[in-house]
């Protein structure tokens, strides 16, 4: 499953022109991470997409709290969304790398010829 998963991602990277060799260990990361996703994905589908559950303290009180598979979907989400900001997977990092953003540089007002300059250039 991963090594399809990692051909896809260096597929898609080479598609978009984004790949480069030294990219690998980074890769291999963002792999892992699809994977384990992949698979809590696959354990809250079969758990009904329940997102919250009761729990009990040791007071006694019972709260509803999120799911431990919930939980780590959402901090899994959000460490993807970095890695693919790293290797350039999604359209805005795509665009910035594609397209950067070269600062304009402020007209420079011609400055005014020193008097020396101006009657060198009369005597000329």
């Amino acid at each position: 499953m991963r090594s399809q998963l990692k051909k896809e991602v260096v597929d898609n990277m080479k598609h978009l022109g984004v790949y480069r060799d030294d990219f690998e260990h980074t890769i291999d990361i963002y792999v892992g991470m699809l994977a384990q996703y992949q698979a809590f994905e696959k354990q809250f589908e079969e758990a009904g997409f329940k997102i919250t559950d009761s729990y009990t303290n040791k007071a006694g009180a019972t709260n509803e709290r999120k799911t431990p598979i919930y939980t780590a979907m959402e901090a899994l989400r959000k460490d993807l969304a970095t890695y693919s900001n790293l290797l350039c997977l999604n359209p805005k990092t795509y665009e910035r790398v594609k397209h950067p953003e070269v600062p304009v540089r402020k007209e420079e007002k011609e400055k005014p010829k020193s008097k020396l300059i101006q009657a060198l250039s009369e005597t000329s």
